[in-house]
């Protein structure tokens, strides 16, 4: 029997992917529940054919060249890609993956959940039942927001932003607008949406829903600029990437009530700081990046990124392969 192809899987994922994986490969499997470091990383990395990641892994020319050349493919088990250097992947012709689309409707629950948990002050409801300082009903204590007819704004219309806007207009009769690359007739003509500039989508909208990528456009997109003309009953949902707001504006403008509340589910870094202060507002929920953690979506990403190396193996494109950049 001749020796197989090791593949190393940087955390231990849901078992479709890990036995679809075995089928084909020796697999090395990192056992720890926290990340390996850099070190251990690139030691782990010697000779493999294939390494299957997390975001939390920074996929450079370093660790290509701790692999070596036996490297020829790379799956992430997330959507994005920011971790991996994909023009130093394509210059040694190392194949990239993805998992798009997996985790879309889990994704979009979560941002929906966290609207409804700004508006109805979860948070604050949740911590004073726990502190046991829930003495009474009371006509005036956690007054929250109404959503229906009010206007929801999606800041990046893909797949995720567009079940967001199906679930809340369909559900609330929301008015929607949204920033995009490009005009979506089918949004515009299914929901009633309208594709507006960035300042209109911020300053006119209710609840304002984040579902862009990470790049340098749109690195701190949300600061205090952009925070200060947003309205003051404002909700601020974030299920993309953690880098796209200025979290020190973010603090500062819940705590002045510059706008209503925030929802996050990606922060910068993950986890964010035992002394972050955004910790403290009872405006802001927090949640620790559980957007795909559904059974369904995560054991559909394991599959996906096993397929990806598997392709590459029989010498296949991967199915979920990730567009590589033109060199410069």
């Amino acid at each position: 029997m001749s020796k197989r192809e090791r593949v190393f899987v940087t955390r231990q994922i849901p078992s479709p992917g890990i036995e679809l994986l075995r089928s084909h490969f020796e697999v090395d499997i990192w056992p720890d529940p926290l990340p390996p470091s850099r070190e251990q990383l690139q030691s782990r990395a010697q000779g493999v054919f294939g390494l299957l990641t997390l975001l939390s892994d920074p996929v450079d020319a370093a660790l290509m060249d701790a692999a070596g050349p036996s490297l020829r493919g790379i799956a992430n088990y997330a959507v994005g890609y920011n971790n991996i250097d994909v023009q130093e992947a394509n210059r040694r012709s190392i194949a990239v993956g993805n998992t798009p689309d997996a985790l879309t409707d889990a994704t979009a629950d979560i941002a929906v959940g966290l609207v409804l948990a700004a508006a109805r002050h979860f948070q604050e409801s949740i911590l004073q039942v726990r502190a046991l300082e829930w003495k009474t009903w009371e006509p005036m204590g956690l007054l929250g927001l109404d959503l229906k007819g009010k206007t929801l704004g999606i800041l990046g219309m893909g797949r995720i932003g567009a079940a967001v806007a199906r679930t809340m207009v369909g559900g609330w009769k929301m008015k929607l607008l949204y920033t995009s690359r490009t005009d979506k007739p089918q949004i515009d003509s299914e929901l009633g949406g309208r594709r507006v500039p960035l300042e209109e989508l911020l300053s006119t909208s209710d609840v304002i829903s984040i579902h862009t990528d990470l790049n340098p456009g749109t690195k701190h997109l949300i600061d205090r600029d952009t925070l200060s003309i947003m309205k003051s009953n404002a909700i601020l949902v974030n299920t993309a990437r953690g880098g796209v707001i200025d979290q020190e504006a973010l603090y500062d403008a819940l705590r002045a009530k510059t706008i209503f509340a925030a929802g996050l589910d990606v922060t910068d870094p993950e986890p964010l700081p035992n002394d972050s202060r955004l910790r403290e507002l009872p405006n802001c929920t927090i949640l620790p990046h559980i957007g795909s953690a559904t059974f369904v979506a995560r054991n559909t990403m394991s599959i996906m990124a096993a397929n990806n190396l598997i392709a590459t193996l029989h010498g296949q494109p991967m199915p979920h392969g990730v567009p590589m950049p033109k060199q410069s």
